[in-house]
């Protein structure tokens, strides 16, 4: 016997493998049982016979020979192995080129469909060869690429196979764990060569009544109601206790079938402003709770055109300064405040303005005891310098809304400040660092407790990833760094702690204070400040009226240059209500002790007849694009003095002037 009679030929790939594996070499498929009656399937006496002279010497007696080339070739290879012609197939051989089949009794149906298959039409290697095929593996129904038995998805696409009729195809080639798992399925299906049906509608339409049942009509119905211009619907809603700010889902959208009306994450508000009507806005936005009461109305608001081009005009003076200090700085120096014609308009005129305007609770709270400003009359009455809160707001983003508002008169809408901030701790944070980490420390050390390096890293990680996140909240540091790119000092008047809607306190808030670019040489600065109120953890501009005339008392001084200059200026208090000079933050050690020589060098300091300290505001005339903007939002109460002084008067409109997609949550 020969080596190459030794050989067993795999049922799957066909490939000749030595007698020592028990898999093939090639596919993995496992060894053939040779002990097994194959051939009894078929009746047959003379291969039962024959069988009994032993594996090898069939093998040597069953051998086909090639009509192409005459070379002689075993009975197990289906094409010549010297030219690859086919095997001819005739009545004698046929049931060589079956494969071994062992039918059990669950497949019964299966087998006689195959046997009446084989009996109705002539066996030809075509066939034959996909009888092979369709018995050995599976095809894809999506790519058609035939995958083997045991493989759960197709190895092509990826699909997924065709249980039934893997588990068929399985059994009928080899005993498996998973053939009696598979056959449940085959029992189950009605035919197994049918793929998955297809799913229907029921199950939507079972889901969508579902929904429909379960949905809050009353706030759907105030949807539909903005878009129809119905405000029924809208005043049941909020008379119920409804949320104006309340989202639309992705469910509640499919209920109301109407996708150019409706988007996910919409409210009221948004619905109102994209169907223009300026009633029910009104109406909508003097419910939300924000940070004040009423319908807003700030000067961006009036003119956003004009607020837009001012965003653009601040992003383009933004440089980048060279050398070892790579941090932003800007090139125009505006300071914000009311226009002195305020004064002039009626008093129910003056009233809805300061209303729309202002934020009536961060000005209550920084005004109640103990009051945080104009707590001196010296400086609210005699010269002049009493302090408003502006709206912004009520996101992450009102530091630099303040910023913006005290210096442009605008919000940082298009994030250019945060930017500018991000860019600049993370390309700074050198010279940045160092100074943050000393001033913490010392702070530290007071409440007697101490970090390593790891977690002073960790948390200067934290406070960089702050800063280039829109609508998150900022940390002193943050100010510090805009006191840098302002190039101008910051002094923050803030509430001492932190308290709860109940009145209790939280925590110590440590805002308060002066912030000074420390960091720049004091050539490269401006001495005139900006004010900034911080009350429970939101933050707003304090900007002054613009004064009229000039005032017979003036503060005493041999350090302040005053001159006519004086007719455009305020003073900030550098003191609390107890005479206490407000901290000065990120000092290094060596320069505490000298805090009032340093606010000195920095700023404008002045003292009044009273003895209080303060530093001088200049207010400049106003940048040609803010001057328009503020003459625009005045001229809309102008126009309301009209309306009521007119002979026919009519009751003042109280409805918001809001830019496109402007609300009082943003």
């Amino acid at each position: 016997m020969s080596e190459t009679d030794a050989k067993w030929a795999c049922e799957y790939c066909t490939y000749e493998n030595y007698p020592s594996s028990i898999k093939c070499t090639m596919c993995r498929g496992p060894k053939p049982f040779v002990s097994e009656d194959i051939y009894r399937l078929h009746g047959s006496d003379d291969k039962l016979t024959s069988n009994a002279a032993g594996p090898c010497d069939n093998k040597t007696k069953r051998k086909w020979t090639c009509d192409t080339c005459m070379a002689s070739n075993t009975s197990r290879d289906q094409i010549c192995q010297q030219c690859g012609g086919p095997q001819q197939v005739s009545a004698n051989n046929l049931h060589e080129h079956i494969q071994p089949l062992k039918i059990s009794s669950q497949h019964s149906d299966l087998a006689q469909s195959l046997s009446r298959s084989r009996n109705s039409s002539p066996p030809t290697i075509t066939n034959l060869e996909n009888s092979r095929r369709t018995q050995g593996k599976w095809i894809c129904v999506l790519c058609t690429y035939e995958n083997w038995p045991k493989t759960k998805n197709c190895a092509m696409c990826g699909a997924v196979g065709n249980s039934a009729l893997r588990s068929q195809a399985s059994s009928l080639i080899l005993p498996s764990p998973e053939r009696d798992n598979d056959s449940e399925l085959t029992r189950t299906s009605p035919n197994i060569l049918e793929s998955a049906p297809a799913p229907n509608n029921c199950e939507n339409e079972r889901k969508a009544r579902h929904l429909r049942r379960n949905a809050d009509w009353n706030w759907l119905n105030a949807c539909i109601g903005v878009i129809e211009g119905d405000p029924n619907p809208v005043e049941a809603y909020l008379a119920s206790g409804g949320n104006p700010a309340r989202t639309l889902t992705a469910s509640e959208v499919s209920i109301l079938n109407r996708s150019s009306a409706f988007d996910v994450g919409h409210t009221l508000v948004h619905l109102a402003i994209r169907f223009q009507r300026e009633d029910l806005l009104a109406v909508l936005l003097s419910q939300i709770e924000g940070s004040g009461s009423g319908v807003k109305r700030v000067p961006s608001y009036v003119a956003p055109d004009l607020a837009a081009d001012i965003r653009r005009h601040f992003a383009a003076s933004l440089r980048q300064r060279k050398g070892n200090f790579p941090c932003n700085f800007v090139t125009d120096f505006p300071t914000f405040a009311l226009p002195a014609e305020v004064e002039e308009l009626p008093g129910t005129v003056q009233e809805q303005l300061f209303n729309e305007l202002l934020d009536k609770d961060a000005q209550c709270q920084l005004e109640s005891e103990p009051a945080v400003i104009n707590w001196s009359l010296e400086l609210t009455v005699r010269l002049g310098s009493r302090l408003y809160a502006l709206w912004n707001r009520s996101a992450g983003d009102c530091l630099l809304d303040s910023v913006m508002q005290a210096t442009w008169g605008v919000f940082d809408r298009d994030n250019t400040l945060r930017r500018a901030l991000s860019e600049s701790l993370n390309q700074s944070g050198h010279m940045f660092y160092p100074r943050w980490k000393e001033y913490e420390a010392s702070q530290a050390s007071f409440l007697q407790y101490s970090l390593d390096e790891a977690q002073w890293e960790e948390d200067w990680t934290s406070l960089l990833s702050l800063a280039s996140q829109p609508g998150t909240s900022l940390e002193q540091l943050h100010v510090f760094a805009l006191a840098h790119i302002l190039r101008r000092p910051i002094i923050v008047y803030g509430v001492k702690y932190v308290k709860s809607f109940r009145g209790e306190a939280l925590g110590y808030a440590r805002f308060e204070g002066v912030y000074l670019p420390l960091l720049w040489e004091q050539s490269f600065c401006v001495r005139t400040p900006i004010a900034l109120g911080y009350t429970r953890g939101h933050f707003s501009a304090l900007v002054p009226l613009e004064p009229y005339s000039r005032l017979d008392t003036r503060p005493s001084t041999q350090h302040s240059n005053i001159g006519a200059d004086q007719l455009q200026s305020t003073f900030l208090p550098l003191m609390d209500r107890d005479r206490k000079l407000l901290p000065i933050h990120f000092l290094t050690e060596s320069e505490l002790g000298r805090e009032e020589t340093i606010l000195r060098q920095w700023l404008d300091v002045c003292e009044t007849e009273g003895g209080i300290l303060v530093a001088q505001q200049l207010l400049h005339k106003r940048p040609l694009l803010v001057a328009q903007m503020v003459e625009e939002w005045l001229n809309h109460y102008r126009r309301l003095i009209q309306m009521t002084s007119a002979p026919f008067a009519r009751p003042i409109p109280i409805q918001d002037y809001l830019s496109e997609y402007d609300t009082d949550d943003e």
